[in-house]
Parts: C-alpha cells; structure tokens; sequence
C-alpha cells in the first residue's frame, strides 16, 4: 500500500520537522503535575524511550510556566506547553523556552491579547498549535450550524488561520478534533482541502485502553491512508505510554513507519497448553526497550505454532510442560516451559 501524502508545509518545533515530505511525529501528554519537576521529567524520559517524538505538558498556572526550563534541560525531545483562557501564561511559557505552545484562539482573550502571544512566539521563533474540538466551537457558529458540527469546526479554524495571517505569522499547525470519529474524520477531510498547515490529528477525549484504541485506529488510520496528517496523538485514558504503543501500532499497520517488536500471537483455543495471556504480557513489557522492527511470535501449541507464524523473525510455541525456540518456522532448540519467556528474550536482544 503507497500513500501520498497531502502536501503541507514544514514548521520546526524544536529541533523537530513537521510537515512537508518529513516523517509522521508521535506525540503524547503528560499527566502530571508540570510543575512536580521530578515526576514530569521521569514520565517524559520513559516516553522518550517508547518513542514519543514531541511532549505536550499542561500549564495551567504560572507555577507550571517556570517549570519549563528545568524540565528542558533533563529532556531529549520539543516540549509544547499547553495554554487555555490566559494569555500571559502563553507569555510566560514561551519566554522559559517552550518550544511551542497549543492555544485556543477563541478563548485565550481579546484580539490585542492573541497579538500578544503571536508577537512573542514570532520573537523566540516557535510554532503554535491552534487547536479547535467540538467544546470549543464560537457560539455564532453552533447557532448556524445547529450545533458542534463538522463544518461549524471547520470553519473556526479558517477564522484562526485568517487571523495568523492577517498577524503575519504562519509558524503554525491546526488540530480539529472531535470525541466521534466521523466527525472528525469529515473536519479533517474538509480542512485538508482548504489549508496548507500542518495536520496534528487524533480523536480527541477517545476513551479507555480498548474503546480509544479502537477508535484511534479507526479516525487516525483512516485519515493517514488519506493521507491526511503530519503529527499524531492517541488520547486514552490510561498510562501515556501506551498512547505511544498504540500510535506505533497503527503506523505499523499502515506501513509508514516501523519501530520497535512487532508481536504476533495466536488467539488461544482448546490444544494452548501454556498461559498465553500472562507470557505475551510479559514480553510485550520486557521488549519496550527494543527499537529494531523485529517480528516475534508467540503460539500456543508447537503443534501449529512454528508453520502458522513463519513470517515471524523469532518465536516461542509453548507444549505441555515442554516448550521451542524457532527461527523463521523452522525449530532451533527444545525448552522447559519455565525458561520460555527469558531464552526467548535472550535470543531476541542478541540478534538486536
């Protein structure tokens, strides 16, 4: 499958491309305190090790704005410092070094504030993420349109990219998202049509580890076969971390981008002789660390197991009491069951 992207422009956050012909960007958020420094740089710093190419922290208060240098100093990757209803904390974090920050033009203040915050993200040559969702469509705009509709979000987002540019500024991208995925699936087709901004897409509000993985895959997959999107977030209700491994996932899915093990398992039934639940768990959290695209399969009986996962670079098939090692469908070596997981392991981290 060959997807052509849209074309966009390229903004720099940080250090990191955006738009363009530059590759797609994962992105999280942290769910800390910003100004518990400590805690927000070990939640970052274990982000960064699943792949989190841009970090995104609340900053609600002033206490969090000066939070920012300290926090930079300890990362590796752009931080976007995420700004509503007040403009001089928009101020405040990009004078501490943010490197970009995610606004609401709607609701940060009047227009002499929005030139404001402009004036200084032009001055310390950092991006703005507009940011429009459903909960924050102008009141005009749900009176016209009967309500937060795709079209009503749409169009206030023109209205902000009319005012960056009538500000002349245009070191931004444009995120417009909506908890329903057709929604926003329609708000991202229309708006793609009609900017050459940068697309931040995600189904905004998605929900818990399985109905917002579901529904990210859906919104955020069907927009990149489009070819619609330049930097992603897979919002769930859960540890940031696994919006990381989801994000991967679909990009896997997709093949855009590939990183890190690519686990394959059988779906259980009456011959698994092993506990396939709690194995797989256990290597899907030991191999976190892995970046190397490498297939592993993990089957439940060695009856089946080696020929239905040949594609598999490596793998375990689990018997009764006794388990294999296999490369490539082929058995290399007969195992203890207790020793499964650690050989399996093993094996992996010496061919990465």
């Amino acid at each position: 499958m060959i997807i052509n992207r849209k074309p966009t422009k390229t903004i720099h956050i940080g250090h990191v491309k955006v738009g363009g012909d530059n590759p797609i960007v994962v992105q999280s958020m942290t769910n800390t305190k910003t100004q518990n420094i400590a805690e927000t740089v070990s939640q970052i710093q274990r982000l960064e090790s699943a792949g989190c190419e841009i970090i995104r922290v609340a900053v609600p208060h002033m206490e969090a704005a000066i939070a920012i240098p300290k926090i930079k100093e300890q990362i590796h990757i752009p931080l976007i410092a995420d700004i509503h209803f007040d403009y001089k904390l928009a101020i405040a974090a990009a004078e501490h070094g943010a490197d970009a920050i995610r606004i609401n033009p709607g609701n940060i203040g009047d227009m002499a504030s929005i030139q404001k915050v402009v004036q200084v993200a032009s001055q310390n040559k950092m991006a703005i993420r507009i940011g429009v969702n459903s909960g924050s469509v102008e009141s005009d705009l749900l009176k016209k349109y009967g309500g937060p509709t795709s079209q009503a979000m749409v169009e206030s987002a023109l209205r902000h990219i009319q005012l960056m540019h009538s500000l002349d500024f245009d070191n931004f991208k444009i995120s417009i998202k909506a908890s329903d995925v057709q929604r926003t699936l329609d708000a991202y087709r229309l708006i793609s049509e009609q900017t050459n901004a940068p697309l931040h897409i995600g189904v905004t509000e998605a929900g818990t580890l399985i109905s917002g993985t579901v529904k990210s895959a859906l919104g955020i997959g069907m927009l990149l076969a489009e070819g619609i999107g330049d930097t992603l977030r897979v919002s769930l209700t859960r540890d940031p971390e696994d919006e990381i491994r989801v994000a991967y996932e679909i990009l896997r899915a997709l093949n855009i981008k590939r990183r890190g093990p690519e686990i394959i398992s059988c779906p259980t039934c009456g011959r698994t002789a092993i506990p396939l639940f709690e194995i797989v768990e256990s290597v899907e959290k030991r191999l976190q660390h892995i970046t190397k695209d490498i297939k592993v399969a993990i089957m439940g009986c060695v009856v089946n197991g080696p020929g239905e996962a040949r594609e598999a670079d490596i793998g375990i098939a689990g018997g009764d009491g006794t388990g294999i090692l296999f490369k490539k469908g082929k058995v290399v070596k007969k195992i203890p069951e207790e020793h499964l997981i650690d050989i399996l392991i093993e094996a992996i981290e010496s061919d990465t």
